[in-house]
């Protein structure tokens, strides 16, 4: 018996060319799931530290939250009577100019909140509510924090 070397199974056979690899034509979404979880963490984590800058301690109320269209522009008074619009510090004679300033072109249209701190002088946010009033805003709110029911602290 003689053994040949043509081609047969598992023989390799000249000058047939080796097949090609084939572009891959798929997309592996592994890594992108991936960065969006990671993205969708950071986010989350992220988002309840930048609503307010101005720490205040606000007065407990049982009043029910309000629901708003409009983004209101907010004035926020510091247990010391420091006057707030937006994050940046604000004197008594630039109140008006800043809130109109932070409101846009409509700003007396706007709704404009009053963050009080619980231990601020109510003068200071009577004070400020009736500038505001006085000068033709109408939509004014008081921010409070809601109350604790019945056996609950706050």
């Amino acid at each position: 018996m003689a053994m040949g070397g043509g081609g047969g199974a598992g023989g390799h056979v000249r000058g047939r060319r080796r097949a090609r690899k084939r572009p891959l034509s798929e997309i592996n979404v592994t890594p992108l799931v991936d960065v969006m979880l990671v993205l969708l963490i950071i986010f989350m984590i992220s988002a309840p530290l930048l609503n307010v800058a101005v720490p205040v301690e606000l007065p407990k109320t049982e009043a029910s939250a309000m629901n708003s269209v409009d983004e209101p522009v907010v004035v926020t008074i510091g247990q010391d009577g420091e006057m707030f619009v937006g994050e940046s510090a604000v004197a008594w004679d630039d109140l008006l100019t800043r809130v109109a300033e932070a409101g846009g072109p409509e700003a007396r249209d706007k709704p404009v909140s009053v963050r009080g701190d619980g231990r601020a002088p109510y003068q200071a946010v009577a004070r400020v509510m009736a500038r505001l009033s006085a000068a033709g805003y109408t939509r004014l709110n008081l921010i409070t924090d809601t109350a604790a029911g019945p056996g609950e602290e706050g």
